[in-house]
């Protein structure tokens, strides 16, 4: 038996659990709040008085452990939108010409709705609606659907699931994600520093030279993520004070006098990674609820493909089992 599926968030394990979902031929809707494909792998455009920067603002490379993600990871490479890039790491590869690419090109094999934002989920006659705002902020209802995948940090899933699965609320909640401040900084000549990457200097926990990462263009950016202890302390701080911070923070680490960036911003992640948990992903066959995540496994790209993957599989051995 087919089912339609509705899954809400597009990032990579949303994106993840739909491809298995298509290729075994169910029929896969997925919703986002965002404007575009990305979530944290998401690219950020700003423009400045010298030309439009471009910073990669959430994650800042993945690595490869698993065989089934390497071939994943190879056929991205084959069709020019991953690369490898040495500057972070052995092992370490990036989206091209940005971070997004990888989940750009995944999006585009399925039908996704973004600007549409799930508030909660509704029951009705044994089938999923979904209801929400989309852009401008009209209510919408989507549906109906056989089952529903919450592809979303654990605080965001346990607030959708929790008025009709108590369980897997309860297992999200128990999940803690950490934030993470991102500053962005656009100049309009390269920064003088021989190093292209920072870790762990201060309140920096990481710092990037964005524009020496493959296959970018345009003036020279510089990315710094907060830690997480600094983060949480100033969770709400303003945006201008904390890019201040992180602008400082950067010039202290690369032991140089930053000229003046033609733009300077920052991004406030709340939920930018949890230490996550060995449960792969999360099934009811009961309710017909699942989640996936990166949380689920722990902080890195390539867990969050695993545990979609895990899902779509949990969810169709147990359709199997019902069928049968």
């Amino acid at each position: 038996m087919k089912m339609k599926v509705a899954i809400v968030g597009a990032g990579m394990s949303g994106l993840s659990c739909a491809a298995q979902l298509v290729r075994a031929g169910h029929n896969v809707s997925l919703f986002d709040k965002g404007r575009g494909p990305g979530g944290r792998m998401s690219t950020r455009r700003m423009q400045t008085p010298l030309g439009e920067a471009q910073f990669d603002h959430g994650a800042q490379y993945f690595t490869v452990r698993d065989p089934a993600f390497m071939a994943q990871v190879a056929r991205w490479s084959a069709s020019g939108v991953a690369a490898p890039w040495p500057a972070a790491g052995t092992g370490a590869w990036v989206g091209v010409p940005t971070m997004n690419a990888v989940v750009k090109e995944m999006a585009d094999q399925h039908d996704v709705t973004f600007g549409w934002h799930v508030r909660g989920l509704v029951r009705r006659e044994g089938q999923w609606h979904l209801s929400g705002e989309i852009a401008g902020g009209d209510r919408a209802q989507a549906g109906p659907f056989d089952a529903v995948v919450v592809s979303l940090p654990p605080e965001q899933a346990a607030a959708i699931v929790a008025l009709h699965d108590l369980s897997l609320a309860s297992t999200a909640l128990a999940a803690r994600s950490q934030p993470c401040w991102t500053g962005m900084f656009a100049f309009g000549k390269r920064v003088p520093s021989k190093v292209d990457t920072v870790r762990e200097a201060g309140l920096i926990s990481w710092a990037a030279r964005n524009t020496a990462k493959p296959g970018r263009v345009g003036l020279e950016t510089w990315v710094v993520q907060a830690s997480p202890h600094w983060s949480t302390r100033h969770i709400e701080d303003s945006v201008e004070n904390v890019a201040s911070a992180l602008l400082a923070a950067l010039q202290d680490a690369l032991e140089i006098s930053l000229p003046e960036p033609v733009t300077a911003s920052a991004h406030r992640w709340r939920y930018a990674m949890s230490t996550g948990s060995n449960l792969g992903a999360l099934w009811s066959g009961q309710s017909k609820i699942g989640i996936c995540g990166d949380w689920l496994l722990g902080p890195r790209v390539e867990n969050a493909w695993i545990s979609g993957r895990t899902l779509a599989t949990r969810m169709m051995a147990r359709e199997r089992e019902e069928v049968a």
